[in-house]
């Protein structure tokens, strides 16, 4: 009942071979480095504040254009909401993931097993009810601690061992004045690899009180190489 209530549903157990699960894992997510030069989305960002989940406290749409060799950058469409929290909760964010796409950082936040330790969990294919697509769950944990690493569930295809969804704690908080926020994070296959369709964080500390992040991704276009 509770797997079922998490939008998870458990399939009579078929377990494979943990090792090349994980292969699978690492070859989808170099594959995905090798063959794509970059792309853009459209990325709407939702704060909510308290129990409202309802009605966004701040709200920020913007163009994120990511190229390969050199990051992402973003051009902002539209903003409303609290000046104060797009100040210092939505731009914030942006700057850091700039950061983090630069050459040089971005491997380091890749979900492969250089950066995670990853134990397959006992039941076999899982299927998500959110799209209805068949998967395996495995238990990851961050080999070194940093905000935008995730301590928890990571579920993938296990045909081809690309991303489905993530979901856990961040191995280090980003803030002294709140605990690590709860992430998760849903992809879809987009001209054959995982891309990112909806994310959300929670935190909540003694000074701020509880506060919800909410992106969805649309609009995707993706820009190959060419074939050498």
């Amino acid at each position: 009942m509770l797997l079922a209530g998490s939008g998870i549903v458990v399939l009579p157990a078929q377990q494979p071979d943990a090792a090349s699960l994980i292969q699978h894992i690492d070859a989808a997510v170099h594959e995905r480095v090798d063959k794509l030069a970059g792309y853009t989305v459209t990325e709407h960002y939702a704060v909510y504040r308290g129990k409202d989940e309802t009605h966004p406290a701040s709200e920020m749409t913007v163009k994120t254009t990511y190229r390969r060799g050199t990051g992402k950058s973003y051009a902002i469409l539209s903003e409303s909401g609290s000046e104060l929290l797009r100040r210092f909760v939505l731009s914030p964010l942006l700057d850091n993931e700039k950061v983090l796409n630069l050459p040089g950082n971005v491997e380091k936040s890749w979900f492969t097993s250089a950066n995670y330790e990853m134990k397959l969990k006992p039941g076999g294919i899982q299927r998500l009810n959110m799209d209805g697509r068949d998967c395996l769950a495995l238990a990851i944990t961050p080999r070194l601690k940093a905000p935008n690493l995730i301590q928890g569930t990571l579920w993938v295809d296990p045909n081809d061992g690309s991303i489905v969804q993530i979901e856990g704690v961040a191995s280090q908080s980003p803030s002294v004045f709140a605990g690590p926020p709860r992430m998760m994070r849903q992809y879809e296959k987009i001209s054959g690899f995982a891309m990112a369709t909806h994310a959300r964080a929670e935190s909540s500390s003694p000074i701020f009180g509880r506060t919800v992040l909410t992106i969805d991704y649309r609009d995707y276009q993706l820009q190959l190489r060419s074939a050498k």
